[in-house]
C-alpha cells in the first residue's frame, strides 16, 4: 500500500494526475506561445507535474532506476519554473527562465507518456518492443522538435511577461 492505497490504485491516482498535468501544459503552453497567459491554466500544469514527480518517488523502486532520474530533473526542473513564474512575476531574465523550464517539464512529462505508450499499448509495443527500435526513437525525435519549438515560440513571445506582470498570479 502507499498512501493508504493499493498499489493498482496508486498507479490509478498517479497516472490521473499525470493526465491532468499533460493536458494543462498542452493548453497553456502553446497559449503562452500565442502570447496569452492563462493563471488558473498555469497553476494547474505546474502542480499537477510535481506531483506526477512527487508521487512517483512513492513506488517500490530498489535502487537507482531511470524513471527516478526523469523524477529528480522534473522536480528540479519545477522548482526553477515555480521561482521564475511566482517568485519572480516573469520580470526580466526569468521569463526565459520560465519559458525554458515550464517546455522542458512538460517534454519530460511526454516522454515518460511515449515511453508508457510503448511498454503498456500492444500494438505500439510490437512496434518497439526494447525501446531502441526506429518507431520509438522517431517519436521521441519528433516529440523533442516539436516541444524544441514550442519552446522557442514562447521565448520569442515579448508580451507574454508585460500580460503576465500586469496581473495578480496568483
Amino acid at each position: 500500500m502507499i498512501l493508504g492505497l493499493s498499489i493498482p490504485a496508486f498507479i490509478a491516482l498517479h497516472v490521473a494526475i499525470s493526465l491532468v498535468g499533460i493536458v494543462a501544459g498542452l493548453v497553456a503552453l502553446p497559449a503562452l506561445a500565442k502570447g496569452h497567459f492563462l493563471p488558473r491554466t498555469q497553476a494547474i500544469f505546474l502542480v499537477t507535474t510535481l506531483l506526477t514527480s512527487l508521487t512517483g518517488f512513492l513506488f517500490p523502486f530498489r535502487g537507482f532506476t531511470p524513471a527516478i532520474g526523469v523524477g529528480i530533473v522534473s522536480t528540479l526542473v519545477l522548482i526553477v519554473a515555480f521561482v521564475a513564474l511566482y517568485g519572480l512575476k516573469l520580470r526580466g531574465w526569468a521569463r526565459g527562465v520560465y519559458a525554458v523550464s515550464a517546455t522542458a517539464a512538460l517534454w519530460m512529462n511526454l516522454f515518460v507518456l511515449v515511453v508508457q505508450g510503448f511498454l503498456k499499448v500492444p500494438a505500439l509495443n510490437l512496434l518497439a518492443p526494447t525501446g531502441s527500435e526506429p518507431p520509438f526513437l522517431a517519436a521521441q525525435g519528433l516529440l523533442l522538435i516539436v516541444m524544441l519549438i514550442l519552446g522557442a515560440a514562447i521565448l520569442r513571445q515579448p508580451s507574454v511577461t508585460r500580460k503576465a506582470a500586469s496581473r495578480s498570479i496568483a
